[in-house]
């Protein structure tokens, strides 16, 4: 199982941006970009990955994924409100939501904890209150096989206990 903690208030992956290209052989299509703060955002999490993963070799097999999503609660809330988002009584219905939070971490972890982020099979996200913002992600491996598999795996034989009869 690998961890990775990242402090900061959770951020969700921005839209793609489409733009028309002016100059050179692909004059007049769209081409593609990811907006700077998701791209900072990506980088910073595969930095975080990158110094959990050093020297471990990265997951092959399909995997599950466990999110942990902390919110900071906004300083504008009184003494009473806070206590009870601390508490777990009251519940981060903010943007950020799950799933876009879900797209920068997988995209981020592709080629540093994982190969594809196709091998994440399952998974829990879950968000909460917290006086700081930060992101829990526990990667394990879920002792499935991949549906790229090429040959059914050997497995030993039944275990048989020997007996000496005489």
């Amino acid at each position: 199982m690998i961890q990775i903690h990242v402090p900061g208030q959770p951020q969700g992956k921005g839209r793609a941006r489409a733009y028309k290209i002016k100059r050179g052989r692909r004059a007049g299509k769209i081409g593609h970009f990811t907006p700077e703060k998701t791209r900072t955002y990506e980088s910073i999490i595969r930095s975080y990955a990158m110094v959990e993963m050093a020297g471990k070799k990265r997951f092959e097999c399909p995997v599950a994924i466990d999110l942990q999503l902390y919110y900071e609660i906004p300083e504008s809330w009184p003494a009473w409100k806070r206590e009870m988002a601390l508490n777990g009584k009251i519940a981060p219905t903010v943007k950020p939501d799950c799933d876009n939070v879900e797209k920068a971490i997988k995209d981020a972890l592709n080629g540093v904890v994982w190969v594809d982020d196709v091998q994440v099979v399952m998974g829990v996200k879950m968000k909460t209150y917290a006086e700081v913002g930060s992101v829990s992600v526990k990667v394990r491996p879920t002792g499935q096989l991949p549906a790229n598999i090429k040959h059914k795996p050997i497995e030993p034989p039944p275990y048989r206990r020997e007996t000496n009869e005489n």
